[in-house]
Formats: structure tokens, C-alpha cells, sequence
């Protein structure tokens, strides 16, 4: 639809805004109409399109193929530039359908056309009730044509479950008693403890007698649930929480009533909670964790310093080390609710302390080129465990007297290059050893990062590790 519009030099930047925020919000009135809606664009060669189409929720659709593209119906050459002219609704065949088109009012002017294609169905709703929908109906369509429907001001982004005509639909008039209430709406606010008929009472009123003395609710409340302003809001009464959304009704200005959907959210908000104290208990056990890694890496710290034997002393700090590194993974994923984290915030750190720990006495400038990105908490372990031991393993063996180490990150969806250049003394004598650290290494680099590693030395001197390892999403 943004493409669409684009084309149109006779919209302005606000008109496209106007036409995103009514395509955004129109399915209220799709569903009150019982009718496909379609918004029709005059092209500046005098020809229209249709951009954005809209199905109902509470009917069958008239259009089972995307009709979405250029339309060529006479009469809809013909009484368009009328009712762009004019501003009034005028009917018409459009694609074997009987439609009736509105003006789309913005700025004092109509920059498009709203298609509303419907037939009466005798098994759609109820014969009594039709009336009421067809008030609000005519009532949104006629705000489209004044330019008072989209609201201007309304929020945005609005929560998971918020209630459609489906789920619950009330009418209310000027004065917010309940002309009408579905069978879902009088349902939802006996949940709320509210007994009896409510055709003819005020709604608002009815709610308060019914709301608990410990009771916390939105300010937003009375002015939604008066239909006085379109906005939305949760109550939560009697252990049940129904989502409310008012849709007022206006004539250039003047109040004419609302529309009131709602819809009940208990087992919905429940799950919520749910899952937000699952996510607080994984952030808590992530940082137990930490607390008890960190707890046995100062043992082993004080361990290393009372061992008079120099191997003994050298495998208690290289245990020390791996302890604390992956100590450093679960601080930062207790840290965060989401199943991946920034894996540059946990190498930064581990890069700081492996460097500090192995080059003891020399000096070592470390650079880093690239970003790692968002790595599963799975993983990060794994490669955390792999990158400490290829720095300190090239802080201690490859650079025995200081100078350079840099490491270059480059990442391509789940493809992850990782090179580890020092510029020491290479791969000396047999080449690369098989130690407790190499052993490390290939086994999480095969089986936790599906990748290869492989060790050769450069033609400038020193050591190059390339590491390649497939993310998993």
C-alpha cells in the first residue's frame, strides 16, 4: 500500500499518514457493515485503483481472489469524481456487486473514495438486531466522509487483546445508556458481576456498582466506558479482566453515541503472567548460577596460589578461567528475558579477562573488528568457552613477550567467521599441541557450534585461528 500511494501525486505526506491510519483501524466497520471495504485511489491519469481491501469478521467475504490493482468500471468513472466533488454516497455495480461509495474526508478536501460492497443475508444476524449495527455502521462511514473517522490523537499499538465486533459489540447513545448489547458483550460484563438486563441502563453505572472496593483501574475508565473518547482500557473485577474499547460516534463534532467493544482477556493476561514469571525464574536461576560459578572460581583462585607444584598450579588457574567464563555467560543472560543475547557484551568483558589473566607482566594490545550479534543462550556458552581459550592460548603461547592480537567477526545470517591473528612466534617445533585446551576447543566447535577450526601460521609471523560455526536461529 506504501508503494501505492507513493505513485499518487495528488496525496500529500499527510493524506498517506491519514490513509495508513484509517486502512489501520477500518475492520470495526467492515465488521459492524457486514460488507468488504475497499479503498479506491483516483490515478493522475483520471483512472482508479483499488489499494488496500478489508474482509469482515463477522461475514462471509464477497472477494475470494486479491483484487488489490487497477479497476476499470464505468460507472465508477463516471460517479467517483461526483462524490470526490461533492461528498455524497453514491451506489454502484462494482464486479458483479451491488457497492456503495464515501468520500474520504482529510484537510478540508476528499482525497479517495471508500468501496463498501454488502448484501443483507438472512443468516448473518439476527433479523431484531440488524437495525443497530446498521446505525453504527452509517454512523462510522458517515465520520469517514466528515473526516472524523480515523480519530485523530487516538493511541497507537495497541495491546494483544484488544476486543473486536466479534468478541463483544454495545451501543451506546449520547447520553451512555446501552441501546443495544450482544450476546458476547452481556456475557463478558456478567463476568464482571454485573446481573441483569442492561438495554436501557447506564452503562457506566452499572459497572461501578460492581466494581470491588480494592479495585485498581485506568483513569481512562469513565471516559471509556461512557463512549466519550476513543481509547482503550482493562478492568478487573470479581477475578475476571474484559479489555474495553470505545468507538464514539460523531456528527461534525457533535456526540451521536458510541460504539463499545469488549472482550474477555482473563486467560489471556493469566498466560501472561504466566509466562513473565517464568522469565523472571529463568532470570533468577541464570544468576544463581553465576553467584556459585563465581563462588567456586575463588576457590579454585586460592587454591592455585597455595600449590607448591608450578602444573598443578598452571591447571587450577586454566580451571579457574573456564569457571569464570562461563559465570560471565549466565550474568549477562540473567540479565535479559529473551532466549538470545548480544554475544558482544559477553565478549568484551571475557576478552578483557582473558588477556588480563594470561599476560602477566607483558603488555598486550587487543583490537576486535566486526560484531558476533545475537546468539541463543545455548550456544553462547560454547562459543564463549571456544574464544577464551583461543585468546589467552594466544596470549600465552603465541606472544611470550607482548604485542598484537586482533579479532576479526563477520557474520552472514547464521554463518559466523571468526579469525584470531597474533602477531607472535607462529606454530613452532611439531606444531599445534593436543593439550587439555585444543581438546576443548574442537569438541565444542564441532558438536555445539557445527563448524570447523583450523590453526596456520602467517606469512607476516604469528598465528592466524579461523573459526567457522553455523548460528542456530
Amino acid at each position: 500500500m506504501t508503494n501505492i500511494l507513493a505513485r499518487s501525486t495528488n496525496l500529500e505526506a499527510s493524506d498517506r499518514e491519514w490513509l495508513h491510519q484509517l486502512v489501520g483501524d477500518w475492520q470495526s466497520i467492515a465488521d459492524v457493515a457486514f460488507a468488504d471495504l475497499l479503498l479506491i485511489l483516483c490515478n493522475d491519469d483520471g483512472t482508479f485503483m483499488i489499494a488496500a481491501h478489508c474482509r469482515p469478521a463477522t461475514a462471509v467475504t464477497f472477494f475470494d481472489e486479491d483484487i488489490i490493482g487497477e479497476i476499470d468500471n464505468d460507472d465508477l468513472v463516471r460517479l467517483a469524481p461526483l462524490t470526490l466533488a461533492d461528498s455524497k454516497r453514491r451506489s454502484l455495480e462494482l464486479s458483479g456487486l451491488f457497492a456503495d461509495i464515501y468520500p474520504i474526508h482529510h484537510n478540508g478536501r476528499n482525497i479517495a473514495l471508500l468501496g463498501v460492497a454488502s448484501a443483507y443475508a438472512a443468516d448473518r444476524v439476527p433479523s431484531q438486531v440488524l437495525t443497530n449495527y446498521e446505525e453504527v455502521a452509517d454512523g462510522l462511514l458517515h465520520m469517514v466522509a466528515t473526516g472524523e473517522f480515523p480519530y485523530d490523537g487516538q493511541p497507537t499499538g495497541f495491546r494483544h487483546g484488544t476486543p473486536r465486533v466479534s468478541d463483544g459489540f454495545v451501543e451506546l447513545n449520547e447520553e451512555g445508556e446501552v441501546v443495544y448489547a450482544a450476546p458476547n458483550a452481556i456475557s463478558n460484563f456478567r463476568r464482571l458481576g454485573v446481573t441483569g438486563p442492561i438495554t436501557g441502563k447506564i452503562l457506566a453505572e452499572l459497572v461501578t456498582e460492581t466494581i470491588e472496593s480494592h479495585t485498581t483501574f485506568d483513569e481512562s475508565l469513565a471516559v471509556v466506558i461512557m463512549g466519550r473518547a476513543p481509547w482503550l482500557t482493562e478492568l478487573e473485577s470479581h477475578g475476571a479482566i474484559i479489555s474495553l474499547r470505545a468507538l464514539p460516534l460523531r456528527d461534525h463534532g457533535k456526540r451521536r453515541g458510541a460504539m463499545l467493544l469488549c472482550r474477555d482477556i482473563t486467560e489471556l493476561r493469566r498466560r501472561e503472567q504466566e509466562l513473565l514469571s517464568k522469565d523472571a525464574t529463568i532470570r533468577e536461576i541464570n544468576h544463581r548460577v553465576k553467584n556459585n560459578l563465581q563462588t567456586v572460581s575463588a576457590l579454585l583462585r586460592m587454591q592455585a596460589r597455595r600449590a607448591t607444584n608450578e602444573d598443578t598450579r598452571q591447571a587450577l588457574d586454566n580451571a579457574q578461567r573456564r569457571v569464570a567464563t562461563i559465570a560471565l555467560v549466565h550474568q549477562i543472560l540473567s540479565q535479559t528475558v529473551d532466549e538470545s543475547s548480544q554475544f558482544d557484551e559477553i565478549f568484551e568483558p571475557l576478552l578483557n579477562m582473558a588477556t588480563d589473566i594470561a599476560a602477566t607482566g607483558i603488555e598486550v594490545k587487543t583490537e576486535v573488528h566486526g560484531s558476533f550479534g545475537r546468539i541463543g543462550a545455548n550456544q553462547s556458552t560454547a562459543l564463549a568457552m571456544v574464544m577464551n581459550e583461543l585468546v589467552s592460548n594466544a596470549v600465552e603461547h603465541g606472544l611470550p613477550h607482548g604485542g598484537n592480537l586482533s579479532v576479526t567477526v563477520n557474520r552472514a545470517g547464521n554463518q559466523l567467521t571468526v579469525y584470531v591473528d597474533d602477531d607472535g612466534v607462529g606454530i613452532q617445533g611439531a606444531g599445534l599441541g593436543s593439550g587439555l585446551g585444543t581438546q576443548i576447543v574442537r569438541t565444542m566447535v564441532a558438536a555445539e557450534l557445527h563448524g570447523t577450526i583450523e590453526w596456520q601460521n602467517c606469512e607476516t609471523g604469528g598465528t592466524r585461528v579461523i573459526l567457522n560455526a553455523r548460528i542456530d536461529d
